[in-house]
């Protein structure tokens, strides 16, 4: 008889408000206006979400440009540029806003900086949809880095008139540890607290360090290009635990169980439940089983809804 599995999950793991948020709008939109939705990008980072949704209608495009005339057009919840959102509004789209409020104050942050004429650093991951969006929603460039190795290269006009913002999603501690190199370089540079940093984000990491405190072994379910999630697996491996990021429970190779008598489960901020439960019913078909909750945050912020999905505002809309 196979050795019993503990199986242990994180508190809080999965879905944020603001991805609960984005979905539910996009939802909305299907049941008010019907399919097709038109999203530009991924609404959220997550396979099984995509897929869920394209199946009940929803279009996803790279551009803008791809839409037809008069579709219900949502903007993901990474944020978009002022260039994309303003060639959407050119063609008289009708428009549904799905950003995370949490992004759109890092937005507000770079607008205000830029007002003040401060030169803009934006800590992040370049090619990530939200550092594009940030990028694009002021008028001067704005230089990107990802670690204290990219500060020596920055080049600036004026070290005594510099602010930086953050992507939401990061490491606080990464992050924290990039901004005390830039105020040792630059002493006088402007910038928010780490408290801009995603609640969310923040919570799921900090649910991972006491996990990795219980388990032989961290199974993180998210997608690939899920930051967030990305750098939850890093941080297991971090802790010094055996860390997989995995779509959901196909993904899982037996063999990782060898050895191991606990195993911990959490998931990104755009990763759904129901995914963690299969994750839950592959590993009990695997081995005999009993599951186990931590004690953690509980996080109750909801973000409102925009009018276009709690009424209808768009009778000409047609797909």
């Amino acid at each position: 008889m196979k050795d019993k599995l503990t199986i242990i999950l994180a508190q809080p793991r999965g879905f944020c408000a603001g991805v609960e948020r984005a979905i539910e709008i996009v939802e909305k939109a299907l049941t008010i206006y019907g399919p097709p939705v038109y999203v530009r990008h991924e609404i959220v980072h997550n396979k099984w979400v995509v897929e869920d949704l394209r199946g009940k209608g929803v279009i996803f495009v790279d551009e803008v440009s791809q839409i037809p005339d008069g579709a219900i057009t949502v903007f993901s919840a990474h944020g978009i540029s002022e260039k994309v959102e303003n060639s959407a509004k050119l063609r008289d789209l009708p428009i549904i806003d799905a950003t995370c409020p949490l992004v759109t104050k890092v937005h507000k942050e770079a607008q205000r900086y830029e007002a003040e004429g401060r030169e803009l650093i934006l800590i992040g991951h370049v090619g990530h949809p939200e550092v594009e969006g940030t990028v694009g929603r002021v008028k001067q460039p704005m230089q990107v880095i990802a670690s204290v190795k990219d500060i020596p290269s920055l080049q600036v006009k004026n070290p005594d008139n510099l602010a930086y913002v953050t992507q939401t999603t990061l490491s606080v501690d990464d992050t924290r540890e990039i901004i005390a190199a830039l105020k040792v370089k630059f002493p006088t540079i402007k910038g928010p607290d780490l408290r801009d940093i995603c609640y969310a984000t923040q919570n799921r990491q900090n649910a991972v360090r006491e996990l990795a405190q219980h388990v032989d072994l961290i199974l993180v379910i998210g997608s690939a290009n899920s930051s967030n999630s990305s750098r939850l697996r890093d941080m297991g491996e971090e802790m010094g635990v055996t860390s997989y990021l995995i779509d959901d429970a196909a993904a899982i190779h037996p063999e990782w169980l060898d050895g191991a008598s606990t195993v911990g489960i959490t998931a990104g901020a755009s990763a759904p439940e129901v995914l963690v439960e299969n994750v839950i019913a592959h590993l009990r078909d695997l081995r005999p089983s009993e599951v186990r909750r931590l004690e953690g945050i509980t996080e109750n912020t909801r973000f409102k809804l925009p009018p276009e999905v709690t009424d209808k505002p768009f009778p000409q809309a047609s797909a």
